[in-house]
This record gives C-alpha cells, structure tokens and sequence, in this order.
C-alpha cells in the first residue's frame, strides 16, 4: 500500500460526501462526477480510495454552484453560493488576525445555529472550537474537517501567512484514511476527542489584516483551493526560528531539527526563508549577535564567555566583529548600556 504523500492529495470519503448532498437533494451526482473528470466511478467506493486534488477541487465548486450551497449538505439549510465571500468581505477591516477570526466566527453564527465557531486563547495558543448542536449525520467528518480547513485558510489569507498549526482533534474515530490529516492540518492530529479544534502558536494573531476587496474579488475567482490546499508563505517563520535560537543560546543552524522543531521539510523551510530574503546562517549569526548585547548588558560576564555565545573563539576576533556590528567594542557598548535591558523576540 502506498504511503499518503506518494498517493493523490484528497480520500475518496470526502467525494461520496459530495455524493449524498446530491442525493439529499433528489439529484443525481453522476453526470457531475463525468463532467469534472470522475472515472471510473467505481474506485470512488473504495474505503481506502484516494482522488486528486484538483478533481477535488473541481467537484467542490461545481457541486455548490448546482446545489447552491457552499455548505454541501452539512446543515439543517443551505449557505447559498457567496456566504463564505461575505464573512470573509467582513472581516477585511479587522485590525488584526485575532479580530478578523472572531469577527469571522460570530457572524458564521448568523448563517447556521447547526454548528458554533469559538475562538479563544489558552497557554500562549489561540484555540478555535467547533460545538456542535445538531447531529449532523453521514456528513460529519467532512463538515467538521472542512470548517476547520476553510477558517485555517481564512486566517492566513486574511495575515498573507501560512500559519503552522500545533495540532487537530476530532470528536470522532480515526478514520481509514487517517494518515491523510496529518497532510491536511499538520502539527500533532488526535481523534475521539470531545470536540473539533485547532490549535496555533498565539503570535500569529497579532498579524494585521493585509487583505483589502480588490484582493478578495481576486481570491473569490478560485476559492476552492483557499480550503482544499494549505498556504505557502509564512511571514513569522524566521521571527520564530530566530526566538527559537535565541532561546537556546545561538545553536548552530541544524536545518533538519529546525525544520522538524516546526512542522515542515527542510526543503519548505530553506524556500520560507529565500523567500524572506534571509536564511538559517544569517539568523543563527543575529541570534547570536542579541544574545551576546544581552549578556553585555548584564556587566557581570566575562567577555571570553560573550565571545563563545557569538560563535568566536577569542575576544580579538569577537571584538572586531563587534564593532563591525555596532560601531563600538564591546567594552564601550558595556558602558553605554549600563541600564538593563530586555531582549524580547521581537526585536530579531
């Protein structure tokens, strides 16, 4: 049996989902599944199938234009097709993530009372629950994954960041196609919880909203892919590998702990930083470089130790390298600094 990252992107389940909307709605699915490219329809039927995501995708958005329902059968009534635009289009003015997602959430509320999103904070990690007030049958593993999908993707469209998810749960048995979510959401996935969530690092809420309408009208063109593919560009990457290093006295950039530490392959984590314009060396070098003005602030640790935290094997190189930095050695910055001073991460 191949592994789930050598198969198709998308578990044949969420089709047959798609399958009986059309059927509780007294319409056939499978002139649909042969226009979007479906054959043969059999190994749709598999437990274990497995389709590709641009069939998927493609599926998805024909489906809710036909049933006119972008909610696909999960509620008691229909989303009509445009609901998700409007939340998403209320959301555009929020001064921050953390807002935008509240703001999200209660006016989800206003389309169905199946279902409420809450979002919170707990321990340093924004929470968003799903609480569930209505069975929601044969179709629940497809809701819940697909409203937890689609806020995901709200939320680092909103903050133009691919926001790295600490974990999922699901209130339901794992399901043949398991391995799958952690493709899907990344981070830790647990099943036969009490109730569906995500989890990620707090940080992220303080991203302003940088989405304007021009940009949604942009977006709403392909929507689909907003929920069925996870974003690329995370913009707090290499603020958290640098706290990351910072924390743990300027550790020589070792891509592949870094890149497990976050949750992503060493070749994602090289493209994140190109793309940020930096990359591990250069900020191992300035995590090192805070560290050591940290340390001379404090007046009371020798230099030869500063020089080693900076990656120097004697104060003469370390000292040239510093004034290189600030245009000072580390005796005068010592002076000039004699006041405490907190080094927080945002200054990296």
């Amino acid at each position: 049996m191949r592994s789930a990252a050598s198969r198709p992107g998308t578990p044949a389940a969420f089709v047959r989902a798609i399958m009986q909307a059309y059927e509780r709605r007294g319409m056939d699915p499978r002139s649909t599944l042969r226009r979007v490219g479906f054959a043969p329809e059999e190994e749709l039927l598999e437990p274990e199938g497995w389709v590709a995501i641009e069939l998927f995708e493609a599926l998805s958005g024909q489906a809710m234009r036909e049933l006119d329902d972008e909610a696909l059968g999960w509620f008691s009534r229909r989303l009509p097709w445009g609901s998700y635009g409007m939340l998403l289009r209320a959301s555009l003015t929020a001064p921050n993530l953390e807002v935008a997602l509240r703001r999200w959430c209660r006016h989800h509320g206003l389309l169905t009372d199946d279902v409420r999103i809450e979002p919170g904070v707990e321990d340093a990690a924004a929470v968003v629950r799903i609480r569930e007030f209505r069975s929601l049958g044969a179709l629940r593993e497809f809701c819940l994954v697909s409203l937890l999908r689609n806020l995901h993707g709200v939320a680092c469209w909103l903050a133009d960041s691919r926001i790295a998810l600490i974990g999922a749960k699901f209130p339901f048995p794992a399901p043949a196609h398991a391995e799958a979510y952690g493709r899907m959401f990344g981070g830790e996935t647990s099943f036969d919880a009490s109730e569906a969530e995500l989890r990620f690092d707090a940080a992220y809420l303080r991203l302003p909203v940088v989405r304007d309408d021009v940009s949604l009208r942009r977006m709403l063109r392909d929507p689909i892919s907003l929920m069925a593919r996870r974003y690329r560009n995370d913009r707090l990457l290499s603020q958290r590998i640098s706290s990351f290093l910072m924390a743990n006295d300027g550790l020589p950039p070792d891509a592949e702990v870094i890149a497990a530490r976050f949750n992503i392959s060493v070749r994602s984590l090289q493209r994140h930083l190109r793309n940020e314009g930096t990359s591990l060396l250069t900020l191992a070098s300035k995590a090192r470089r805070v560290r050591a003005e940290a340390m001379l602030r404090r007046g009371d640790v020798p230099l030869k130790r500063v020089a080693r935290v900076a990656g120097y094997g004697d104060e003469s190189s370390f000292g040239r390298a510093f004034r290189r930095w600030t245009g000072q050695s580390p005796a005068e910055f010592r002076r000039n600094e004699s006041s405490p001073a907190k080094v927080l991460p945002s200054d990296l």
